[in-house]
């Protein structure tokens, strides 16, 4: 009998707003659970809200995806132990790739290119 929109209007529903120490929490396990497989469902759930939620609000606080931060996360700590390693003692580059997440050495030396300007390899030997 009334005229309205409820059925003719394109509702597309939005995330709820997360807040600001959701997205801390989610940043505190990916640093913990960085050497260990990890899905956005497994962060989300740890952080007591969804995945879509999670990828909202760590893209509107952070600016960047979970799994981008995770690879940050992850690409840091074997520069890290990539400038402490030893190549005399049986360390390598694989190895280090292995250990923090990538499958694919291949991958790890492209991205780790990206980001450092200069080959895992080189890193290891210094």
């Amino acid at each position: 009998m009334f005229p309205n929109t409820t059925m003719t209007a394109g509702y597309l529903p939005q995330p709820s707003r997360v807040a600001p120490a959701v997205v801390r929490r989610a940043r505190a396990y990916l640093d913990e659970h960085a050497a260990e497989p990890v899905t956005v469902a497994q962060v989300a759930a740890a952080c007591g809200v969804g995945a879509r939620a999670l990828q909202a609000a760590f893209q509107r606080h952070v600016g960047q995806s979970p799994l981008t931060y995770l690879r940050q996360v992850r690409l840091a700590r074997a520069h890290r132990d990539l400038t402490a390693a030893d190549p005399a003692e049986g360390a390598t580059v694989a190895a280090t790739a292995r250990r923090w997440g990538w499958a694919n050495p291949g991958r790890f030396a492209a991205a780790y290119r990206e980001e450092y300007g200069r080959q895992p390899s080189e890193t290891l030997r210094e």
